[in-house]
């Protein structure tokens, strides 16, 4: 009978990823496969852009008991938008100088075949997403390796920063706040544990983790699943 439950939740979930798909302008439902293993959602196909593919997971990661996603779909870029490297290289450069979130300076751009390499050091999270978003969208991009680090400047005072993220986090209403935990680590590290309801919800609480001042690094560990005492 369990078993029976979990390929009936599996089916119900695939629906939705098809239907999620379909709203998603983006990107063409046609083009891509969905299958669901406990949860696990992978997708199969190809698409014509690195955007695509992008939104393409996201709009997987929207969807309510997906408990992760396996991005198996190819990029396969049309003729006529096919870029050399160097002109990607540019393009990248450009749309980084053109973000007001990136750092450009600290930044080392790489394009080999039409996939982008970044690495550097910015202060926060935020600016190493940003970053690769920017060169993400471009036309002729294949993939991105976001190798870039995240060092944040001044130390600051982290005694208190667990009671602090705690408050942020109920502050945001992500997510039911006592369902997790928070331990900071030689304090630039911050260890997550806990259980939360969607993929969305998790993400959520790591961006809310991640705007404290002074980190470093986040281990993010907590679980997506059903909550209850339970659980």
């Amino acid at each position: 009978m369990a078993t029976a439950s979990i390929t009936r939740t599996d089916q119900d979930i695939q629906t939705d990823v098809l239907d999620e798909l379909t709203w998603e302008p983006r990107v063409r439902p046609n083009e891509i496969g969905v299958t669901v293993s406990e949860g696990v959602v992978t997708l199969t196909g190809w698409v014509d852009s690195y955007a695509k593919k992008w939104a393409a997971e996201r709009a997987a990661h929207r969807v309510s008991r997906v408990r992760a996603v396996a991005n198996d779909l190819a990029v396969r870029i049309a003729t006529a938008a096919e870029k050399s490297d160097p002109e990607i290289a540019t393009a990248a450069t450009r749309a980084l100088e053109w973000d007001a979130f990136v750092p450009i300076e600290t930044l080392d751009v790489t394009v080999s075949d039409g996939w982008v390499t970044l690495h550097g050091e910015v202060e926060w999270e935020y600016q190493r997403r940003a970053a690769e978003r920017a060169v993400g969208r471009l036309t002729g991009v294949r993939g991105v390796s976001n190798g870039i680090t995240v060092r944040p400047g001044a130390r600051t005072d982290t005694r208190d920063l667990a009671e602090r993220i705690v408050d942020a986090l109920v502050r945001n209403g992500a997510t039911e706040a006592e369902a997790i935990s928070v331990r900071v680590h030689r304090g630039d590290e911050v260890i997550l544990e806990g259980r939360v309801h969607s993929i969305p919800e998790r993400e959520e609480i790591e961006r809310v983790v991640w705007s404290a001042p002074g980190i470093r690094t986040v281990h993010n560990h907590v679980i997506v699943g059903k909550l209850g005492k339970h659980a």
